[in-house]
């Protein structure tokens, strides 16, 4: 793939701008012909030649495995990345992250790290990675552990300090798979990480590992975060099936490869009633697909009841080998692979798509919510940056942009603050923006935001700047907490934005 920015694209985009700060009612969008926007396709050879476009396969019955059972019987290796710390490092990494943590925890750290001695210094391991995978559930354990007590140390991304104490390795264990349960984990998938948690433990000890040179773990690379193959997901993908054994016959399903985020992903192409090739419409593009192509149905209905305009629903997914459910998956995509995710769709999936149906880009959509959220953020101010634009509308749904805060540097914070610099090229926006999220979500992750802008605040930031420069801007809250809106408020869009004729 190949990004490349357009010097001439304001002449080529000629929407009317209009400030619209309390505009709470999707508008019906403006279109620009259809022949003034043709996309190039980058695909690489290797990427066209392993395309594969046919009928719709997740209704099929998914291939049932044990995945505790298959990591039993398998072998496996243990990799450990170590990481030099000295006293003065602590201390610098708690002062650079002060004002992001409550004054408790800080106090907390700052104890604790004044209670080491002047010289302190000791390699730690930093990453463990069971073949190949970090293991992030694995905490410091000695070397010489033979089976006793098990007390480790708990150091975040954010500087603060947490003690534990367990008596054995089995409450250990246990203590591994209440963190999964906490963190929304599936009880299968909490016994399964104890599993490994318990082997890494054992090889640990043992000294049966190698070891990587530090700085070898790139989190950014999802090939250090993404589980092995382990099973098929068909199961977490959210749908009624009887509805979408209705319009079986009208959805597509491409696998389409990404060479740079060496992914396969499932893409489903859902057409509008009396389809005609011949047509032009526009597409109404889901991140998600694993929840968002449930909605598939429910939208197609409304213009089967000449409700709205023909649009063709495209949802992104990935292989079912992949769980999009997984929490880690989305936010290792959605977030610090952005970038490359905005590439595969703006320079291989659209192009292609353009290619297999008439496509009205000027008049098309790109929805994300949360961490989906924040890529169309991304996705938005770096739109001036290609050559083909396959969106000219955007629809921001409760972005988590308190997650950036995190890791500032690896999430690429301080672009997030600036808009990518879209406006140090820009003197106007020209795509119409739809915000929108719950009015009762910041208590969802009141825990996550460290005394950082909540969900709401982030949305109302985001809307504040794009009035500010004169944008077209429709905002919208919800009686909802984080996720529950989203149906209502794609069905509404549909229906304002593309009015039935």
């Amino acid at each position: 793939m190949k990004k490349t920015l357009s010097i001439a694209l304001s002449a080529l985009l000629i929407f009317s701008l209009c400030s619209c700060s309390d505009k709470n009612t999707v508008e019906p969008v403006e279109t620009i012909p259809e022949q003034e926007i043709k996309l190039v396709n980058h695909m690489t050879e290797a990427e066209l030649a392993g395309v594969n476009k046919h009928s719709l396969t997740l209704l099929d019955e998914p291939v049932v495995t044990d995945p505790l059972e298959a990591f039993n019987n398998s072998e496996h290796t243990l990799q450990i990345e170590y990481r030099k710390y000295t006293k003065a490092d602590l201390m610098a990494g708690l002062e650079a992250a002060r004002d992001t943590i409550p004054e408790e925890d800080y106090q907390r750290s700052l104890d604790y790290y004044n209670s080491l001695e002047d010289d302190y210094s000791e390699s730690i391991p930093e990453y463990f990675l069971l073949d190949g995978q970090v293991l992030f559930d694995m905490q410091v354990i000695p070397e010489s552990y033979d089976g006793g007590s098990i007390d480790f140390t708990s150091t975040y991304a954010d500087g603060t300090v947490e003690e534990h104490h367990c008596e054995d390795l089995d409450e250990y264990l246990d203590y591994v798979k209440e963190q999964c349960i906490s963190d929304g984990r599936s009880e299968q998938d909490a016994e399964l990480t104890a599993a490994k948690v318990k082997l890494a433990v054992e090889l640990f000890s043992n000294g049966d590992y190698e070891t990587l040179p530090e700085g070898t773990v790139d989190l950014t690379d999802p090939s250090f975060t993404e589980d092995p193959v382990a099973g098929d997901y068909r199961t977490e993908w959210e749908f009624d099936r009887g509805e979408v054994e209705k319009i079986r016959d009208s959805i597509d399903e491409i696998s389409i490869y990404d060479e740079e985020l060496d992914t396969e992903f499932l893409v489903h192409v859902v057409l509008p009633p009396s389809y005609d090739p011949s047509k032009t419409y526009p597409v109404f593009f889901l991140t998600d697909g694993v929840w968002r192509f449930g909605d598939s149905p429910k939208l197609r209905k409304v213009m089967e009841d000449g409700e709205a305009s023909d649009v063709i629903i495209v949802t992104l997914g990935y292989n079912y080998n992949i769980n999009g459910a997984d929490g880690v998956t989305r936010f290792g995509y959605l977030v610090p692979e952005r970038a490359k995710l905005l590439d595969f769709i703006t320079d291989n999936l659209m192009p292609y798509l353009g290619e297999n149906y008439k496509i009205d880009y000027g008049a098309s959509t790109l929805y994300g919510h949360s961490d989906g959220g924040v890529f169309a953020e991304y996705a938005l101010f770096s739109s001036d940056t290609y050559e083909n634009q396959p969106f000219g509308n955007y629809i921001i749904g409760s972005p988590a942009f308190w997650g950036l805060y995190s890791e500032p540097d690896a999430m690429d914070l301080k672009g997030y603050q600036n808009d990518y610099g879209y406006w140090d090229r820009n003197a106007s926006l020209n795509k119409h923006v739809f915000l929108c999220g719950g009015s009762q979500e910041d208590s969802d992750y009141a825990d996550k935001y460290n005394g950082n802008p909540t969900t709401l605040e982030g949305l109302e930031a985001l809307k504040n700047d794009l009035t500010s420069h004169g944008a077209d801007v429709t905002y919208k809250l919800y009686e909802s907490h984080h996720y529950q809106y989203i149906p209502e408020m794609l069905v509404e869009y549909l229906k304002t934005a593309y009015p039935a004729k």
